[in-house]
């Protein structure tokens, strides 16, 4: 069978959005589409079939990560057997913002390409009325700068883009930010991303959508190393401190670095790590005790479990 669909096309046909069926297909193998000779993939209509099947089984409790691979006549006997699902008025508002959000993802990539300040700003306010918040970080702003990241990679877009890409949305992260008050008596969070570690628009974000949910922020910057992040980690004494790890994803230096960890940090102050190559790292992360946070989305639980949580009291240093 010919493949001939754009994925815009099959983002329309099986109401998945473009960002999931990149990530199914890349994470999970679900589909392989092949790539036309301007770039674009390109997908069958059995492909097709194939996504809008997976949607209906993840819809009805099946994990993405089980059924992936699955072959297509198991794929249409699970929803036969589960039944089609009715939307709820809540998955219409969550496929709407998820519409939405795609036609600002790609209208964004365009705009990138031109280096058009203007108009990539507009869009990113835009997007944020639109969307609200926390929506705008989730479904916009975080797939944008992975998807800018994989752009990059991928020798389509160029250091300048990605350098433009991350001073302008850092930019509209500070004034998006702004609004939410915090006092002495909110939480803090305290993020970073370690030696080696040069882009930082992941923990920028993290550190916007931890304000928007109650907690006071302090950002140190990109490529700190692990012993000066640790002395300002005790200088603020805060209630959970966070690393951003994105490229590469195979740092020896690194991985030395993250288990110095447990010696220098509060023994009571939970760490954090995420960025799109922290899965890399999970071996180490069980070592030293870190939680790994895979998305933006499940960052906010974290927070709210480290929240309610009664905060002991810091160990007075012996002189």
């Amino acid at each position: 069978m010919k493949p001939v669909r754009t994925i815009k096309f099959v983002a329309r046909q099986t109401g998945l959005t473009v960002h999931t069926i990149r990530v199914w297909e890349k994470r999970y193998g679900a589909v392989r589409p092949v790539r036309a000779s301007n770039n674009r993939r390109l997908y069958t209509e059995e492909d097709v079939e194939r996504l809008r099947l997976l949607r209906e089984a993840t819809m009805s409790g099946h994990a993405i990560g089980q059924i992936a691979r699955t072959s297509l006549g198991q794929l249409q006997n699970l929803v036969r057997d589960a039944g089609a699902p009715r939307p709820s008025t809540r998955a219409k508002r969550v496929a709407h913002i998820n519409q939405v959000a795609d036609v600002f993802l790609e209208a964004a990539i365009n705009v990138l390409t031109d280096f058009d300040t203007r108009r990539f700003l507009k869009l990113l306010d835009q997007a944020a009325v639109e969307l609200g918040s926390p929506a705008v970080l989730q479904n916009f702003i975080a797939p944008l700068a992975e998807r800018v990241g994989e752009l990059w990679r991928g020798g389509e877009l160029t250091v300048a883009h990605e350098h433009f890409a991350t001073n302008h949305i850092t930019e509209f992260l500070r004034t998006f930010a702004r609004p939410y008050s915090e006092s002495d008596t909110s939480p803090h969070f305290v993020l970073a991303t370690p030696s080696g570690q040069l882009h930082e628009l992941g923990a920028t974000i993290a550190a916007a959508a931890a304000r928007t949910h109650g907690w006071r922020t302090t950002y140190l910057g990109a490529s700190l190393p692990i012993e000066e992040f640790a002395g300002a980690v005790h200088r603020l004494n805060p209630r959970a401190v966070g690393l951003s790890i994105v490229y590469p994803p195979d740092d020896r230096a690194l991985r030395r670095d993250l288990l110095k960890l447990p010696e220098l940090l509060p023994k009571n102050c939970p760490l954090l790590i995420g960025g799109r190559s922290a899965e890399a790292y999970l071996d180490v992360f069980r070592k030293i005790k870190a939680l790994h946070v895979p998305t933006l989305l499940a960052l906010f639980p974290i927070l709210d479990r480290l929240q309610q949580k009664e905060r002991p009291a810091p160990k007075k240093r012996t002189k």
